[in-house]
């Protein structure tokens, strides 16, 4: 019979079933199945499907349509409980996941990949909310810095196993995608019947809701989500189509910046903390300005293999401080209002998703460069908009200029 406890009874639970040891297996589950796929992807559509840069951006963009439709949720979550549905969509993405390597045709891997694609936004749009409900305000940068760290400890064994016996044991894509898929599919039936339902303090709305205080945090979402394509998309794709790398060199890219996040994410957290959503988030988009205009300059000025290395492991430093879009808004918000928005927050993320990788894959055919020259250019828009973010955010000072004014509910 499932068991009901709200958010103040659940302190006097054993310390592994606790809601804060439930995001942590989450985070731990997730990166298994995604990050597996991620990692043979490049290698697997162009090895097996003879993929050009025009169909890599066709399957990015069918992989973001569920994402732009994340707003679904909202709809789901009057009939499943949030903490069900997470599960469910986690099972998705593992099984998904799992038979990836079963399709190899440009149709097939675009269904397995919307399917995955589903479990994947669908629980990410689960637990965002999720965690902004159980975390307090204060604990919130340090828990959501340790939560990146475990789930790039999760996928830093999974790596290591595929540099370790990729080659040695001639393993094929077909096995490393169902052990990786299974191993995320258990766990998430593990969480399903192993904790109780608990219960936040605040009931969610569950209905769509679009506030004109929140503009600011919409904003800073949509140019999220575009320049991210560019790194999710274009960045790997250049490792293996201009200088070759296999699928354990790719890998090991992986691994390091794994290996960073899991020192770093923690520091980005109690920074967060610290310096604050306006400060940090600054200088995440000073740096990606920067890396972007350089990875033009690996074709430009013909760069090398270890310079472009070297800007794939600061591309991914810079973007785990984007955390700090999260406890903005949760200073921000009014607290019956975090599911909805972040089903609706992600659906804003996504919205250049949907087409920006079929006419940037088009681009990358005429010139590579001129992609990256475009994200910069987005993250320097995102660097204006953080500058809009006040020193202490809170409902009613949602943005420098609503500083002192009357707190409106819309």
């Amino acid at each position: 019979m499932t068991q009901y406890i709200t958010l103040e009874d659940a302190k006097s639970l054993p310390f592994w079933r606790r809601p804060v040891s439930l995001l942590f297996l989450m985070a731990l589950a997730m990166p298994i199945a995604f990050n597996t796929w991620a990692a043979l992807l490049n290698n697997f559509v162009i090895e097996v499907a003879n993929f050009d840069g025009a169909d890599i951006g066709l399957l990015h963009t069918v992989r973001e349509i569920p994402g732009f439709l994340a707003v679904g949720v909202i709809a789901i979550i009057m009939f499943v409980r949030e903490q069900v549905l997470g599960m469910l969509s986690l099972i998705l993405l593992g099984v998904a996941t799992a038979f990836t390597a079963w399709f190899p045709s440009l149709g097939g891997i675009l269904t397995m990949t919307m399917l995955s694609s589903i479990g994947f936004h669908y629980y990410e749009t689960v637990n965002q909310s999720l965690q902004l409900q159980w975390l307090k305000i204060e604990d919130a940068p340090r828990m959501l810095g340790w939560l990146l760290a475990a789930g790039s400890m999760a996928t830093l064994v999974a790596y290591l196993a595929i540099m370790a016996l990729w080659e040695t044991l001639s393993l094929s894509y077909n096995t490393v995608y169902m052990i990786g898929g299974g191993i995320t599919v258990t766990i998430a039936v593990f969480a399903m019947f192993a904790y109780p339902q608990f219960e936040a303090p605040t009931p969610q709305h569950k209905t769509m809701i679009l506030r004109k205080r929140y503009w600011l945090y919409y904003a800073l979402q949509f140019m999220g989500g575009a320049r991210r394509q560019i790194f999710m998309v274009f960045a790997g794709f250049m490792m293996v189509e201009r200088f070759g790398f296999d699928v354990h060199e790719i890998t090991l890219l992986y691994l390091i910046n794994l290996v960073v996040n899991i020192v770093i994410a923690p520091l980005l957290g109690r920074a967060v903390g610290y310096f604050g959503e306006r400060r940090t988030l600054g200088f995440e988009y000073i740096g990606l300005v920067l890396v972007f205009l350089s990875y033009g300059g690996v074709y430009y000025l013909g760069w090398g293999v270890v310079v472009a290395a070297t800007l794939y492991v600061l591309d991914h430093m810079f973007f785990a401080l984007a955390l700090a879009q999260k406890t903005y808004f949760q200073k921000i918000a009014d607290p019956a209002d975090i599911a909805p928005t972040a089903a609706v927050a992600f659906t804003i993320n996504h919205i250049a998703a949907v087409f920006l990788p079929v006419g940037l894959g088009l681009l990358w055919m005429v010139s590579p460069a001129a992609v990256f020259f475009l994200a910069a250019g987005m993250a320097a828009i995102s660097f204006g908009l953080a500058m809009l973010i006040p020193r202490h955010p809170t409902r009613g000072n949602e943005t420098i200029f609503s500083a002192g004014l009357p707190q409106a509910a819309e």
